[in-house]
């Protein structure tokens, strides 16, 4: 199972990956604004692949310890957690000697950042049959 769970980890990071760049350029072309200069797609490419397969280890693990509760035990954590994280972007200080083209950055990119953040939970979550079979 721990095979299956990985390749679950990676192949739901790629997918999130590919998912956070199409959005990030429909609202780039949307919005007009262009938040390169604060994150790259390299940084959500990386972090949806780590963010699945974490997951996918801390799901290995749950039903390694508690197999009759361990999905629900994972569901919840991985849920809050996901939630949790949000709370970086919004609670994030940002310099106030930015350039002004920059500024009109910083209200759009809380709400961007939040929608990320939902990517890899959303694509783990429906991947996780098509892997992980009782």
């Amino acid at each position: 199972m721990f095979g299956r769970s990985i390749l679950l980890g990676a192949t739901a990071g790629i997918l999130s990956g590919v998912a956070c760049i199409v959005f990030e350029m429909v609202y780039r072309d949307t919005v007009f604004v262009d938040f390169s200069i604060l994150i790259s797609k390299g940084a959500y490419f990386g972090a949806c692949i780590f963010g699945c397969v974490l997951a996918s280890i801390g799901f290995w693990a749950a039903m390694k310890l508690t197999p009759k509760y361990g999905e629900i035990i994972f569901n919840f954590l991985f849920a809050l957690l996901t939630f949790a994280s949000i709370l970086g972007p919004i609670m994030y200080v940002w310099p106030l000697d930015m350039p002004d083209a920059q500024m009109e950055l910083l209200a759009y990119f809380p709400m961007y950042a939040m929608t990320l953040h939902f990517f890899p939970i959303v694509v783990w979550f429906t991947l996780k049959p098509l892997f992980i079979k009782k």
